[in-house]
């Protein structure tokens, strides 16, 4: 269930991926903490990147999982996907406190989804 996306523009193809289980989430939270708080690509080869795209890919994503993760993690790691936007769009140049607590919350999300994987691995 690969989704894809592409908005060909003047310049460029902007592709959307959704990442697919949790490892593939999981990385693409790691890029998450790496890119924030504008999550802009400084390499050019990702033009149309940005905070909207980034969360549109995470959120589509915990929702493709939902089944395997469980309605209560689901719904923890919305509102923790929820909660770190605010962060980093409260702090865009990353200049207080408001960009490590959006990394903070990366950081649960990802402990969450390791939990679900070491669930999974033992049943």
């Amino acid at each position: 269930m690969q989704s894809r996306d592409q908005t060909e523009s003047a310049n460029s193809v902007k592709v959307h991926y959704v990442p697919q289980g949790i490892g593939e989430i999981s990385d693409h939270l790691s890029m998450m903490i790496l890119s924030a708080p504008r999550f802009e690509d400084k390499t050019g080869l990702l033009p149309g990147r940005n905070i909207d795209t980034v969360f549109t890919e995470l959120n589509e994503a915990l929702g493709a999982i939902r089944a395997k993760i469980g309605e209560d993690k689901y719904l923890t790691l919305m509102a923790l996907s929820a909660k770190m936007r605010a962060h980093f769009e409260a702090d865009p140049e990353d200049n207080s406190d408001d960009g490590i607590k959006g990394r903070d919350c990366i950081i649960e999300m990802q402990d969450i989804l390791r939990s679900a994987r070491r669930r999974k691995a033992r049943t």
